[in-house]
């Protein structure tokens, strides 16, 4: 039974909504926060590091997971429904519908892990590996809770937003929501070991990025560990009870119309028992005393 359209668009709206709701936190920490003011300790070694421009840089981020998540949904929804494998109860165009689903539900997983994140980095404020090159103080001895630094403000704020990576957390969800995907989607024998190489890529480059926020001193390995696994719990979640990626979807039935045979083999009789006893399968014979 399919909805009026009204309801459709309601529910469409809904959808919009609860995406726009879970991208809330991480747009009102970003414009209207500060990250709490830590504490340090001025020989702390493990804020003295370097400060080294990115190895992947967010818009290299965006380079590659945009595109990836491009072409293999919209890909594999194409071929699902061309193949007639994938169906929609939706009276609009059938690869819309589906595109539509899944884009939306990867938009939604991005958003809960981006305000996760946020919400960490900005409550506990942890300084970074580069924090004191980032700062550059004029004055640092012993424990400060005040700092005078000198260095950009934006690049000072920047360098308290250590726990937990915002990369790895990202990388993570992107990658291992497409290879779950890929999982789901591409099905037959010759993928059998097409599937896993593509799911080897993606997740390698999650791990890649988050190596890279400790060669390039802008993590503590602990926090890179920690946003691997929240990327990693968001994806498996919103995969599993979000999406419908694992469905069992029953094929389409064609309406089949009733021919004289097979109005002939519903009103066929049953064998008669008094037939069936006299010819049995052993062919026995009675005989009367």
């Amino acid at each position: 039974m399919e909805l009026p359209v009204p309801k459709k668009n309601m529910l469409i709206l809904v959808d919009v909504f609860c995406v726009v709701i879970a991208a809330l936190p991480s747009a009102v920490l970003t414009l209207m926060f500060s990250p709490y003011q830590r504490g340090i300790y001025c020989d702390d070694e493990s804020i003295r590091y370097p400060y080294r421009r990115d190895t992947i840089s967010h818009r290299a981020m965006a380079a590659v997971t945009i595109p990836s998540s491009i072409v293999i949904i919209t890909t594999g929804e194409a071929y699902l429904v061309y193949s007639k494998r994938l169906h929609s109860n939706s009276n609009f165009n059938q690869y819309m519908s589906a595109l539509y689903k899944v884009v939306g539900t990867f938009l939604f997983g991005a958003a809960v892990s981006q305000s996760l994140t946020d919400l960490a980095k900005f409550t506990i404020g942890r300084p970074r590996p580069n924090f004191l090159s980032v700062c550059n103080p004029t004055v640092c001895s012993g424990y400060m809770l005040q700092l005078n630094c000198t260095g950009n403000p934006r690049n000072v704020t920047e360098s308290r937003l250590s726990f937990y990576s915002g990369h790895s957390a990202f990388g993570m969800y992107s990658m291992l929501f497409l290879a779950l995907y890929v999982q789901a989607r591409m099905q037959g024998k010759w993928t059998r070991l097409v599937r896993p190489t593509v799911q080897f890529f993606l997740v390698a480059f999650a791990l890649y990025v988050g190596y890279t926020r400790v060669s390039d001193y802008k993590h503590h390995w602990s926090d890179v560990l920690v946003g691997l696994l929240q990327g990693t719990l968001i994806a498996v979640l919103n995969v599993c009870y979000v999406s419908d990626f694992f469905k069992l979807r029953p094929p389409p039935r064609c309406p089949r119309s009733e021919t004289a045979e097979d109005e002939h083999l519903e009103a066929k009789p049953g064998v008669n028992p008094d037939t069936q006893l006299h010819n049995n399968h052993y062919n026995y014979t009675t005989t009367t005393a």
